[in-house]
């Protein structure tokens, strides 16, 4: 799988995530999954570094919340986040458009399996006739003809 995040974008994301209020760690990673619909959690070896790169650069700072640790957006974290509102967009272009891409390879999947399913539940009572072999073809075709148009418009 690519990655999902260009090179500091998940860095800034986590800078936005926190503009929203102080949240721990998981709340962050939640957060991330929730907003990948579940087909993205990132790790948390892939958060915690990045979360103690941004206290050190003094972008985020850290509170004792019980036995956890909560990250809150610091003025410069803010700032950080102003000026580059711009890059923000281009990363939630980026999701949004990975979104769609995993919808449409979802619903091809879903297709693909139900298609296949169809095949192996007619294959046991009778082999299909050379007329009706050829009529899927045409319609899987024709579906292929008809999704093409779809996106070239």
């Amino acid at each position: 799988m690519p990655p999902v995040f260009a090179h500091g974008a998940l860095r800034l994301y986590l800078l936005a995530l926190l503009e929203g209020g102080p949240k721990h760690g998981y709340e962050l990673i939640k957060a991330l999954k929730d907003r990948f619909g579940g087909a993205y959690s990132p790790s948390a070896g892939t958060i915690y570094p990045r979360l103690g790169k941004l206290e050190a650069d003094g972008l985020v700072a850290t509170e004792p919340s019980g036995r956890r640790t909560t990250y809150l957006l610091t003025a410069a974290g803010l700032a950080e986040l102003n000026r580059r509102r711009v890059d923000l967009a281009a990363v939630e272009k980026g999701i949004a458009t990975s979104m769609q891409r995993l919808a449409l390879e979802l619903m091809l999947q879903q297709f693909r399996d139900g298609i296949r399913a169809d095949l192996q539940g007619q294959a046991p009572r009778r082999p299909l006739n050379p007329v009706a072999l050829e009529n899927v073809r045409t319609v899987l075709e024709q579906a292929r003809v008809a999704i093409s148009n779809t996106l070239q418009h």
